[in-house]
Protein backbone atom coordinates (compact mmCIF):
# COMPACT_ATOMS: atom_id res chain seq x y z
CA UNK A 1 0.00 0.00 0.00
CA UNK A 2 1.68 -2.18 -0.44
CA UNK A 3 2.15 0.39 -1.16
CA UNK A 4 2.99 2.77 -3.19
CA UNK A 5 2.29 4.94 -2.58
CA UNK A 6 5.51 5.95 -2.50
CA UNK A 7 5.30 9.99 -2.75
CA UNK A 8 6.52 11.89 -5.75
CA UNK A 9 9.50 14.16 -5.71
CA UNK A 10 9.01 17.88 -5.30
CA UNK A 11 9.23 19.41 -8.73
CA UNK A 12 11.91 21.87 -9.68
CA UNK A 13 10.62 25.40 -9.11
CA UNK A 14 11.08 26.33 -12.77
CA UNK A 15 9.17 23.34 -14.13
CA UNK A 16 5.41 23.02 -14.41
CA UNK A 17 3.54 20.42 -12.42
CA UNK A 18 1.94 17.43 -14.06
CA UNK A 19 -1.36 18.17 -12.34
CA UNK A 20 -3.10 15.06 -13.65
CA UNK A 21 -0.41 12.78 -12.28
CA UNK A 22 -0.94 14.37 -8.87
CA UNK A 23 -4.64 13.62 -9.16
CA UNK A 24 -4.05 10.04 -10.30
CA UNK A 25 -1.76 9.41 -7.35
CA UNK A 26 -4.60 10.51 -5.09
CA UNK A 27 -7.08 8.25 -6.89
CA UNK A 28 -4.72 5.31 -6.41
CA UNK A 29 -4.37 6.08 -2.69
CA UNK A 30 -8.16 6.19 -2.27
CA UNK A 31 -8.40 2.80 -4.00
CA UNK A 32 -5.71 1.36 -1.71
CA UNK A 33 -7.73 2.30 1.38
CA UNK A 34 -10.82 0.68 -0.14
CA UNK A 35 -8.77 -2.43 -0.90
CA UNK A 36 -7.58 -2.63 2.70
CA UNK A 37 -11.13 -2.27 4.00
CA UNK A 38 -12.09 -5.41 2.11
CA UNK A 39 -8.82 -7.09 3.01
CA UNK A 40 -10.11 -6.91 6.57
CA UNK A 41 -13.09 -9.08 5.74
CA UNK A 42 -10.82 -11.65 4.12
CA UNK A 43 -8.40 -11.58 7.05
CA UNK A 44 -11.05 -11.78 9.75
CA UNK A 45 -12.96 -14.52 7.98
CA UNK A 46 -9.83 -16.46 6.94
CA UNK A 47 -10.81 -16.20 3.27
CA UNK A 48 -8.19 -16.63 0.54
CA UNK A 49 -9.17 -13.61 -1.56
CA UNK A 50 -10.23 -10.03 -1.00
CA UNK A 51 -13.78 -9.17 -1.95
CA UNK A 52 -14.61 -6.39 -4.42
CA UNK A 53 -11.13 -5.07 -5.29
CA UNK A 54 -8.85 -8.09 -5.50
CA UNK A 55 -6.00 -6.39 -7.36
CA UNK A 56 -5.77 -3.32 -5.15
CA UNK A 57 -2.21 -4.23 -4.21
CA UNK A 58 -1.15 -3.28 -7.76
CA UNK A 59 -1.62 0.37 -6.78
CA UNK A 60 1.80 0.08 -5.11
CA UNK A 61 3.37 -0.82 -8.46
CA UNK A 62 1.58 2.17 -9.99
CA UNK A 63 3.06 4.38 -7.26
CA UNK A 64 6.52 3.09 -8.11
CA UNK A 65 6.25 3.95 -11.80
CA UNK A 66 4.89 7.39 -10.91
CA UNK A 67 7.80 7.87 -8.52
CA UNK A 68 10.37 6.97 -11.16
CA UNK A 69 8.75 9.27 -13.70
CA UNK A 70 8.51 12.25 -11.37
CA UNK A 71 11.99 11.85 -9.91
CA UNK A 72 13.45 11.66 -13.39
CA UNK A 73 11.50 14.73 -14.45
CA UNK A 74 12.42 16.70 -11.35
CA UNK A 75 16.06 15.79 -10.91
CA UNK A 76 17.67 14.24 -14.00
CA UNK A 77 18.86 17.52 -15.51
CA UNK A 78 19.89 19.15 -12.24
CA UNK A 79 22.88 17.02 -11.25
CA UNK A 80 26.22 18.88 -11.29
CA UNK A 81 24.29 22.12 -11.70
CA UNK A 82 22.19 23.00 -8.70
CA UNK A 83 21.91 19.55 -7.13
CA UNK A 84 24.42 17.55 -5.09
CA UNK A 85 24.12 14.04 -3.68
CA UNK A 86 23.64 15.50 -0.21
CA UNK A 87 20.98 17.89 -1.47
CA UNK A 88 19.07 15.10 -3.21
CA UNK A 89 18.96 12.92 -0.12
CA UNK A 90 17.96 15.87 2.04
CA UNK A 91 15.05 16.65 -0.28
CA UNK A 92 13.86 13.05 -0.32
CA UNK A 93 14.08 12.67 3.45
CA UNK A 94 12.24 15.94 3.98
CA UNK A 95 9.55 14.83 1.54
CA UNK A 96 9.02 11.35 2.94
CA UNK A 97 10.27 10.84 6.46
CA UNK A 98 8.05 13.14 8.54
CA UNK A 99 5.01 11.10 7.54
CA UNK A 100 6.91 7.83 8.03
CA UNK A 101 7.41 8.89 11.64
CA UNK A 102 3.76 9.91 11.98
CA UNK A 103 2.62 6.54 10.63
CA UNK A 104 4.80 4.75 13.19
CA UNK A 105 3.46 6.91 16.04
CA UNK A 106 -0.16 6.28 15.03
CA UNK A 107 0.63 2.58 14.71
CA UNK A 108 1.95 2.56 18.26
CA UNK A 109 -1.10 4.35 19.61
CA UNK A 110 -3.57 2.02 17.88
CA UNK A 111 -1.61 -1.06 18.97
CA UNK A 112 -1.78 0.09 22.60
CA UNK A 113 -5.50 0.86 22.20
CA UNK A 114 -5.97 -2.63 20.84
CA UNK A 115 -4.56 -3.96 24.10
CA UNK A 116 -0.95 -4.60 23.07
CA UNK A 117 -1.82 -8.11 21.96
CA UNK A 118 -0.91 -10.14 18.93
CA UNK A 119 -3.62 -11.68 16.76
CA UNK A 120 -3.47 -14.91 18.78
CA UNK A 121 -4.03 -13.00 22.03
CA UNK A 122 -0.42 -13.04 23.25
CA UNK A 123 0.34 -9.93 25.29
CA UNK A 124 3.32 -7.83 24.16
CA UNK A 125 5.47 -5.92 26.67
CA UNK A 126 5.37 -2.14 26.39
CA UNK A 127 9.18 -2.09 26.13
CA UNK A 128 8.95 -4.22 22.96
CA UNK A 129 6.37 -1.82 21.50
CA UNK A 130 8.59 1.18 22.24
CA UNK A 131 11.56 -0.58 20.63
CA UNK A 132 9.41 -1.32 17.58
CA UNK A 133 8.48 2.39 17.44
CA UNK A 134 12.11 3.51 17.67
CA UNK A 135 13.24 1.13 14.93
CA UNK A 136 10.27 2.04 12.72
CA UNK A 137 11.13 5.74 13.00
CA UNK A 138 14.70 4.87 11.98
CA UNK A 139 13.29 2.65 9.21
CA UNK A 140 14.95 -0.53 10.45
CA UNK A 141 12.76 -3.50 9.47
CA UNK A 142 11.74 -6.25 11.85
CA UNK A 143 12.74 -9.86 11.20
CA UNK A 144 9.88 -12.37 11.63
CA UNK A 145 9.84 -13.82 15.12
CA UNK A 146 12.10 -11.21 16.75
CA UNK A 147 11.03 -9.55 19.98
CA UNK A 148 10.04 -6.24 18.37
CA UNK A 149 7.97 -7.88 15.60
CA UNK A 150 5.09 -7.11 17.92
CA UNK A 151 2.06 -7.99 15.84
CA UNK A 152 3.19 -11.54 15.24
CA UNK A 153 2.36 -11.98 11.56
CA UNK A 154 5.79 -11.31 10.10
CA UNK A 155 5.39 -7.72 8.91
CA UNK A 156 8.57 -5.78 8.14
CA UNK A 157 7.03 -2.82 9.97
CA UNK A 158 4.47 -4.33 12.37
CA UNK A 159 3.18 -0.98 13.63
CA UNK A 160 2.35 0.20 10.12
CA UNK A 161 2.45 -2.55 7.51
CA UNK A 162 2.39 -0.48 4.27
CA UNK A 163 5.67 1.21 5.27
CA UNK A 164 7.39 -1.75 3.56
CA UNK A 165 6.86 -0.07 0.18
CA UNK A 166 8.55 3.11 1.44
CA UNK A 167 11.49 0.97 2.54
CA UNK A 168 11.94 -0.16 -1.05
CA UNK A 169 11.25 3.38 -2.28
CA UNK A 170 14.21 4.56 -0.21
CA UNK A 171 16.37 1.85 -1.78
CA UNK A 172 15.23 2.97 -5.24
CA UNK A 173 16.13 6.57 -4.44
CA UNK A 174 19.58 5.55 -3.22
CA UNK A 175 20.23 3.43 -6.33
CA UNK A 176 19.01 6.28 -8.54
CA UNK A 177 21.39 8.78 -6.96
CA UNK A 178 24.41 6.45 -6.91
CA UNK A 179 23.99 4.56 -10.15
CA UNK A 180 20.84 4.61 -12.24
CA UNK A 181 20.82 8.33 -13.04
CA UNK A 182 24.22 7.97 -14.70
CA UNK A 183 22.95 5.46 -17.27
CA UNK A 184 22.45 6.48 -20.86
CA UNK A 185 19.00 5.98 -22.34
CA UNK A 186 20.17 2.81 -24.11
CA UNK A 187 21.70 1.36 -20.95
CA UNK A 188 18.60 2.30 -18.97
CA UNK A 189 16.40 0.61 -21.59
CA UNK A 190 18.49 -2.56 -21.29
CA UNK A 191 18.12 -2.45 -17.50
CA UNK A 192 14.36 -1.95 -17.77
CA UNK A 193 14.04 -4.93 -20.13
CA UNK A 194 16.13 -7.16 -17.85
CA UNK A 195 14.19 -6.16 -14.75
CA UNK A 196 10.88 -6.57 -16.60
CA UNK A 197 11.86 -10.09 -17.65
CA UNK A 198 12.84 -10.94 -14.07
CA UNK A 199 9.60 -9.56 -12.64
CA UNK A 200 7.61 -11.29 -15.37
CA UNK A 201 9.14 -14.66 -14.52
CA UNK A 202 8.57 -14.02 -10.81
CA UNK A 203 4.88 -13.28 -11.41
CA UNK A 204 4.02 -15.73 -14.18
CA UNK A 205 5.75 -18.73 -12.60
CA UNK A 206 4.43 -17.88 -9.12
CA UNK A 207 7.84 -17.88 -7.47
CA UNK A 208 6.32 -16.62 -4.22
CA UNK A 209 3.67 -19.33 -4.08
CA UNK A 210 1.10 -16.68 -3.13
CA UNK A 211 -0.80 -16.86 -6.38
CA UNK A 212 -0.16 -13.14 -6.80
CA UNK A 213 2.63 -10.60 -6.87
CA UNK A 214 1.54 -9.16 -3.52
CA UNK A 215 4.97 -9.57 -1.89
CA UNK A 216 7.54 -7.38 -0.20
CA UNK A 217 5.94 -6.92 3.19
CA UNK A 218 8.13 -9.28 5.23
CA UNK A 219 11.82 -10.07 5.53
CA UNK A 220 12.35 -13.42 3.86
CA UNK A 221 14.10 -14.42 0.66
CA UNK A 222 11.05 -14.46 -1.59
CA UNK A 223 9.57 -11.21 -0.27
CA UNK A 224 12.85 -9.29 -0.37
CA UNK A 225 13.49 -10.47 -3.94
CA UNK A 226 9.90 -9.86 -5.02
CA UNK A 227 9.68 -6.49 -3.30
CA UNK A 228 12.92 -5.35 -4.90
CA UNK A 229 11.71 -6.40 -8.37
CA UNK A 230 8.31 -4.77 -7.80
CA UNK A 231 10.09 -1.51 -7.05
CA UNK A 232 12.97 -1.64 -9.51
CA UNK A 233 11.13 -2.47 -12.72
CA UNK A 234 8.34 0.14 -12.56
CA UNK A 235 10.69 2.71 -11.00
CA UNK A 236 13.24 2.43 -13.82
CA UNK A 237 10.46 2.20 -16.41
CA UNK A 238 9.01 5.45 -15.08
CA UNK A 239 12.44 7.07 -15.20
CA UNK A 240 12.91 5.97 -18.81
CA UNK A 241 9.44 7.25 -19.68
CA UNK A 242 10.27 10.66 -18.20
CA UNK A 243 13.32 10.86 -20.47
CA UNK A 244 11.58 9.75 -23.65
CA UNK A 245 8.12 11.25 -23.13
CA UNK A 246 6.48 12.59 -26.25
CA UNK A 247 3.16 13.99 -25.02
CA UNK A 248 0.10 14.34 -27.19
CA UNK A 249 -3.10 16.28 -26.59
CA UNK A 250 -5.60 14.07 -24.81
CA UNK A 251 -8.99 15.44 -23.76
CA UNK A 252 -10.47 14.03 -20.57
CA UNK A 253 -7.18 12.29 -19.73
CA UNK A 254 -7.77 12.39 -15.97
CA UNK A 255 -11.13 10.63 -16.19
CA UNK A 256 -9.91 8.14 -18.77
CA UNK A 257 -6.91 7.25 -16.62
CA UNK A 258 -8.90 7.12 -13.37
CA UNK A 259 -11.53 4.79 -14.81
CA UNK A 260 -8.87 2.60 -16.42
CA UNK A 261 -6.87 2.35 -13.19
CA UNK A 262 -9.94 1.54 -11.10
CA UNK A 263 -11.16 -1.01 -13.65
CA UNK A 264 -7.85 -2.88 -13.51
CA UNK A 265 -7.81 -3.01 -9.72
CA UNK A 266 -11.42 -4.23 -9.61
CA UNK A 267 -10.74 -7.16 -11.95
CA UNK A 268 -11.58 -10.39 -10.05
CA UNK A 269 -8.78 -12.72 -9.06
CA UNK A 270 -7.87 -14.85 -12.08
CA UNK A 271 -7.60 -18.57 -11.42
CA UNK A 272 -5.46 -21.13 -13.20
CA UNK A 273 -1.78 -21.91 -12.72
CA UNK A 274 -0.98 -24.41 -15.45
CA UNK A 275 1.31 -24.06 -17.32
CA UNK A 276 1.61 -20.49 -16.04
CA UNK A 277 -0.09 -18.40 -13.37
CA UNK A 278 -2.76 -16.49 -15.29
CA UNK A 279 -3.18 -13.99 -12.48
CA UNK A 280 0.55 -13.29 -12.71
CA UNK A 281 0.25 -12.72 -16.44
CA UNK A 282 -2.49 -10.16 -15.79
CA UNK A 283 -0.34 -8.47 -13.14
CA UNK A 284 2.68 -8.11 -15.39
CA UNK A 285 0.45 -6.85 -18.21
CA UNK A 286 -0.82 -4.11 -15.90
CA UNK A 287 2.64 -3.13 -14.67
CA UNK A 288 4.53 -3.35 -17.95
CA UNK A 289 1.89 -2.15 -20.42
CA UNK A 290 -1.12 -0.41 -18.92
CA UNK A 291 0.50 1.56 -16.10
CA UNK A 292 3.07 3.19 -18.41
CA UNK A 293 0.19 4.00 -20.78
CA UNK A 294 -1.74 5.63 -17.92
CA UNK A 295 1.29 7.70 -16.91
CA UNK A 296 1.85 8.75 -20.53
CA UNK A 297 -1.80 9.76 -20.92
CA UNK A 298 -1.76 11.57 -17.57
CA UNK A 299 1.39 13.47 -18.50
CA UNK A 300 -0.17 14.36 -21.86
CA UNK A 301 -3.40 15.78 -20.47
CA UNK A 302 -3.98 19.09 -18.74
CA UNK A 303 -6.51 20.46 -16.31
CA UNK A 304 -8.90 22.85 -18.03
CA UNK A 305 -9.95 25.15 -15.19
CA UNK A 306 -8.93 26.35 -11.75
CA UNK A 307 -11.31 24.00 -9.94
CA UNK A 308 -9.98 20.83 -11.56
CA UNK A 309 -6.42 22.03 -10.91
CA UNK A 310 -7.24 22.47 -7.22
CA UNK A 311 -8.89 19.04 -7.07
CA UNK A 312 -5.86 17.33 -8.61
CA UNK A 313 -3.52 19.24 -6.31
CA UNK A 314 -5.56 18.28 -3.25
CA UNK A 315 -5.62 14.62 -4.27
CA UNK A 316 -1.88 14.67 -4.90
CA UNK A 317 -1.14 16.35 -1.57
CA UNK A 318 -3.43 13.91 0.24
CA UNK A 319 -2.10 10.75 -1.40
CA UNK A 320 1.02 10.12 0.64
CA UNK A 321 -0.42 11.02 4.07
CA UNK A 322 -3.48 8.88 3.33
CA UNK A 323 -1.36 5.93 2.24
CA UNK A 324 1.02 6.04 5.19
CA UNK A 325 -1.41 6.74 8.07
CA UNK A 326 -4.52 4.72 7.20
CA UNK A 327 -3.37 1.20 8.08
CA UNK A 328 -3.01 1.63 11.87
CA UNK A 329 -6.76 2.21 11.99
CA UNK A 330 -7.31 -0.79 9.73
CA UNK A 331 -5.72 -2.93 12.45
CA UNK A 332 -8.42 -1.71 14.84
CA UNK A 333 -11.09 -2.39 12.24
CA UNK A 334 -9.79 -5.93 11.64
CA UNK A 335 -9.70 -6.59 15.38
CA UNK A 336 -13.30 -5.42 15.71
CA UNK A 337 -14.40 -7.68 12.84
CA UNK A 338 -12.77 -10.68 14.51
CA UNK A 339 -14.25 -9.95 17.92
CA UNK A 340 -17.76 -9.39 16.58
CA UNK A 341 -17.49 -12.27 14.09
CA UNK A 342 -18.87 -10.12 11.30
CA UNK A 343 -17.15 -11.08 8.10
CA UNK A 344 -19.13 -9.42 5.32
CA UNK A 345 -19.54 -5.89 4.01
CA UNK A 346 -23.33 -6.32 3.97
CA UNK A 347 -23.33 -6.70 7.76
CA UNK A 348 -21.00 -3.82 8.54
CA UNK A 349 -21.10 -1.41 5.61
CA UNK A 350 -21.88 1.55 7.89
CA UNK A 351 -18.76 0.87 9.96
CA UNK A 352 -16.65 0.31 6.84
CA UNK A 353 -17.71 3.64 5.35
CA UNK A 354 -16.97 5.40 8.64
CA UNK A 355 -13.51 3.82 8.73
CA UNK A 356 -12.94 4.98 5.17
CA UNK A 357 -14.06 8.53 5.89
CA UNK A 358 -12.13 8.63 9.17
CA UNK A 359 -8.89 7.74 7.44
CA UNK A 360 -9.37 10.51 4.89
CA UNK A 361 -10.05 12.98 7.70
CA UNK A 362 -6.96 11.89 9.66
CA UNK A 363 -4.84 12.20 6.52
CA UNK A 364 -6.09 15.75 5.88
CA UNK A 365 -5.37 16.72 9.50
CA UNK A 366 -1.88 15.21 9.37
CA UNK A 367 -1.20 16.94 6.05
CA UNK A 368 -2.27 20.41 7.13
CA UNK A 369 -1.22 20.45 10.79
CA UNK A 370 1.92 18.33 10.65
CA UNK A 371 3.35 17.32 7.28
CA UNK A 372 3.25 20.63 5.43
CA UNK A 373 4.48 22.78 8.37
CA UNK A 374 7.26 20.34 9.25
CA UNK A 375 8.46 20.04 5.64
CA UNK A 376 8.35 23.81 5.26
CA UNK A 377 10.46 24.26 8.39
CA UNK A 378 12.95 21.56 7.36
CA UNK A 379 13.27 23.00 3.86
CA UNK A 380 13.94 26.46 5.29
CA UNK A 381 16.46 25.01 7.74
CA UNK A 382 18.41 22.80 5.34
CA UNK A 383 17.57 23.51 1.68
CA UNK A 384 16.88 27.25 1.46
CA UNK A 385 19.73 28.02 3.85
CA UNK A 386 22.14 26.25 1.51
CA UNK A 387 20.77 28.13 -1.50
CA UNK A 388 21.28 31.45 0.27
CA UNK A 389 24.86 30.51 1.13
CA UNK A 390 25.79 29.88 -2.52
Amino acid sequence: MPNHIPASAAFCDTKPHYDLLDGLRGVAALLVVWYHVFEGYAFAGAKPYVECINHGYLAVDFFFILSGFVIGYAYDDRWNKSLTMKGFFQRRLIRLHPMVIMGAVLGTITFLVQGSVQWDGTHVATSAVMLALLLAMCFIPAVPGCGYEVRGNGEMFPLNGPAWSLFFEYIGNILYALFIRRLSDKALLALVIALGAALGCFAIFDVSGYGSIGVGWTVDTVNVLGGALRMLFPFTAGLLLSRRLRPVRVKGAFWICSVLLAALLFVPFIGGNTPILWNGLFEIFCIAVVFPLIVWLGASGQTTDAFSTRVCKFLGDLSFPLYIVHYPFMYLFYSWLIKTERYSFAETWQVALCVYAWNILVAVICLKLYDEPVRKWLAARFINKQKAAR
